[in-house]
């Protein structure tokens, strides 16, 4: 899998992003994000690519029984110990992609905007299917098509560097795609809509919720550009 997060400089930018410095309630598809999570109470949660943990301690504070946190960054791990610690979380560094996934283990996998730097999706949810328990949940966010289709994901601007438009291109191509994110050159996958939920259900999942990030209704007259295209992708599945 691949992984910039540890290069010091990028890692010195991601830091003074707002969901970073602001957690949960910072991030702009948590208010869409947050009702798809479920019941916790007593559950065993999976949180691949958990950055800096937000997600993990928030699975905690509302009931989780126990939560492992993975990612490959060994920066963003030593983060999450040091800002979301909790005796029912543990942080371990690791790939999605390298994980050995225990059979029948646990009751919710999360994954929040990690999954567009995998090649292969279907083989990511395969072992999720693997350990998940039976009616578990897979909750993912991803960046939606649109967005990975972009052409170096931003905007065409005109001479006074107002926004026209949002460029696709390749969309039926996938494959690795590089864009410029927090001034640096980051590699991340493309995958299509097609792409990103047919395995789930070739696979037996039972999709339950595919939604559009969307800015919340009371930042949509501050943030006009973002209702102009889709950013991510959230999609809840469950084991059938």
């Amino acid at each position: 899998m691949y992984n910039i997060y540890d290069s010091e400089d990028f890692f010195a930018a991601y830091a003074k992003m707002d969901r970073s410095v602001g957690g949960l309630e910072a991030a702009g598809e948590w208010h869409q994000l947050a009702p798809l999570m479920g019941e916790l109470h007593g559950k065993s949660v999976l949180d691949l690519g958990c950055g800096y943990g937000w997600h993990c301690k928030y699975a905690a504070e509302n009931g989780a029984a126990e939560v492992l946190g993975i990612d490959i960054s060994e920066r963003m791990i030593a983060t999450a110990r040091e800002r979301n610690a909790d005796a029912r979380v543990r942080y371990e560094v690791g790939a999605i992609d390298g994980y050995d996934y225990p059979e029948a283990r646990y009751d919710l996998v999360l994954s929040n905007l990690a999954l567009h730097y995998i090649a292969d999706l279907e083989g990511v949810y395969r072992n999720v299917w693997r350990t998940l328990r039976d009616r578990g949940s897979f909750l993912f966010n991803i960046e939606h098509p649109v967005f990975t289709a972009g052409v170096n994901e931003d905007w065409v601007y005109d001479a006074d560097g107002r926004v026209l438009y949002w460029p696709v291109d390749r969309y039926f191509y996938p494959g690795e795609r590089s864009t410029n994110f927090l001034g640096h050159p980051v590699k991340k996958q493309h995958h299509t809509l097609t792409q990103i939920l047919a395995p789930l259900i070739r696979l037996g999942f039972v999709i339950e919720a595919v939604e559009e990030a969307m800015p919340d209704v009371t930042l949509r007259e501050i943030l006009p550009d973002e209702m102009r295209r889709p950013m991510m992708l959230l999609v809840r599945a469950r084991k059938s």
